[in-house]
């Protein structure tokens, strides 16, 4: 399973979402490759966001080593999943994206009232903000990637 996590310039949500996912999903035991993105351009090759490094790390999350890339056409088939962190992250996703794809392209929080958006705290400036919705983000996937091997396992 690889996912891929995206925001508009790769240096806050979606990082941030690829630590802390890595991070719940290794305590799970789950064996899944992640990754982010950015739609734009900005800030390629770039580390993220220094408040964004820092919020993160006041709850054990390492995110020194990613570096910012631009979505690509080949992640569409790359990936078993994109999860957007905002409806125009979908958006931007669903118009670049290939006529043929293997990859589900869908929001990242889209729970029982439907889906939501993280908030990008670049410009909000709320760190722990958006890492709040990230972790509960990040556990309900987890959460659903765990059910999803349990429904597999029985079924064999």
């Amino acid at each position: 399973m690889r996912i891929l996590f995206l925001c508009l310039g790769n240096i806050c949500r979606s990082p941030a979402a690829e630590a802390v996912t890595r991070h719940k999903a290794a305590a799970a035991g789950l064996d899944i490759e992640f990754d982010s993105a950015g739609t734009g351009t900005w800030h390629l090759g770039e580390p993220p966001y220094d408040p964004m490094i820092a919020a993160a790390e006041a709850r054990g999350y390492d995110m020194r080593s990613l570096r910012a890339r631009q979505i690509q056409p080949a992640d569409y088939d790359g990936f078993d999943v994109i999860l957007a962190m905002d409806e125009n992250n979908l958006r931007d996703a669903l118009d670049g994206a290939p006529r043929e794809m293997r990859a589900q392209v869908q929001m990242f929080i889209d729970g029982p009232e439907g889906p939501r958006d993280v908030p990008d705290p670049y410009f909000t400036r709320n760190f722990d903000g958006a890492l709040d919705l990230i972790e509960a983000g990040a556990d309900q996937l987890i959460a659903d990637l765990l059910a999803d091997e349990e429904e597999k396992r029985r079924g064999q």
